[in-house]
């Protein structure tokens, strides 16, 4: 009976002291990184999945675009590879800046593909093309919210990690604070592809 009262009672210290030094605190704020950062590759990956549909709806009625619509298969490939490198490795920084790389030369090549449906009115008014551009729009906005989401958990986490008592268990366990998701062209890859369907 001793030894029982002796074991609930060290679990309860244990339990106590775990709490109170920030563990608990430090891993639900690290999975709340991951969680969010699984969100923002998921938007991107539904952009992603746009593309070919897109490709195929203007190449009916934009045949000699031919290199711009090469150009956004390309960029949309690359971008495929760059995520699936970095869901392998997501500690590698490199992996991380080519993702991000990737992903402003996707933007890019899309704006320049939105400009076609002031170049073609027939491709304008077409019904799976308009669809496709509501979707791209819906798309862009939840990146936008997936990528706050995320920038919001780190902060989180990196606040957790650095206040004292949670930073002693922190460096204890190996926690550091992560760097927050900030592509080099941030201008270009937050603002979301000009959409214009003109007079309907």
């Amino acid at each position: 009976m001793t030894r029982n009262l002796a074991k609930f009672f060290s679990a309860f210290v244990l339990i106590f002291t775990l709490t109170g030094c920030g563990y608990n605190d430090i891993q639900t704020s690290d999975e709340q990184t991951n969680t969010t950062w699984s969100e923002v590759l998921n938007q991107y990956q539904r952009r992603a999945d746009l593309i070919p549909n897109l490709v195929a709806s203007v190449k009916g009625y934009a045949t000699h675009e031919k290199e711009l619509l090469e150009a956004v298969t390309l960029a949309r490939s690359r971008a495929n590879t760059a995520t699936q490198n970095l869901k392998a490795n997501p500690e590698d920084e490199k992996n991380l800046e080519q993702w991000q790389q990737s992903q402003v030369q996707v933007t890019r090549t899309l704006g320049q593909m939105m400009v076609l449906g002031e170049r073609y009115p027939e491709l304008k008014s077409q019904e799976l093309f308009q669809n496709l551009m509501v979707q791209l729009e819906g798309t862009e906005n939840r990146i936008a919210v997936a990528r706050g989401r995320y920038i919001k958990a780190i902060e989180l986490y990196n606040i957790t990690v650095r206040q004292f008592p949670a930073m002693m268990t922190a460096k204890v366990m190996g926690y550091k604070p992560k760097k927050n998701y900030l592509p080099d062209d941030v201008e270009t890859i937050t603002k979301a592809p000009t959409i214009d369907f003109g007079n309907k």
